[in-house]
């Protein structure tokens, strides 16, 4: 088991600990030991791990995107009732028309990439779950006791 994985366990507290070792001993050793956690993500404020981590800022970009979309089209701030890709007028109504096509394509280009990634996680959900069937299948069964009789 390599060493990340055993202070991984540990948590934190471990990772400090070598950090102060590390400073105690030589101090580039500190730093380089410094430098990986906080490049790894370990000493983040909030760790979710290699996958869970990119979900999780997606999902947070979403929330702050339909935040933005409801104060801007819910007759809050500046902007008044209207819709999202109508916002105040540049009074060019050129630029205006460009604009509100550019955010209707967006707003499109966006709804396709979270079809997409929604195809992407299902069809690796099946991918996972038939293997784990395959693996059930061919499992050899387990002996059973003699029949007493």
């Amino acid at each position: 088991m390599p060493i990340t994985a055993k202070l991984d366990e540990f948590g934190k507290p471990a990772w400090i600990a070598l950090i102060v070792l590390g400073f105690m001993a030589f101090w580039p050793v500190g730093l380089a030991i410094l430098a990986f956690t906080i490049w790894s993500g370990r000493m983040g404020c909030g760790y979710y791990g290699s996958q869970d981590r990119w979900q999780h800022k997606m999902d947070r970009l979403q929330r702050k995107m339909d935040w933005m979309k409801s104060r801007m089209s819910g007759g809050h701030g500046p902007w008044g009732a209207g819709s999202w890709s109508q916002g105040p007028s540049s009074g060019n109504r050129a630029f205006d028309e460009y604009r509100t096509e550019t955010l209707k394509r967006l707003e499109d280009e966006q709804r396709e990439f979270k079809d997409f990634l929604e195809r992407l996680r299902f069809a690796k959900d099946k991918t996972e779950f038939d293997q784990f069937m395959a693996e059930r299948r061919n499992r050899p069964a387990p002996d059973t006791p003699p029949s007493q009789g």
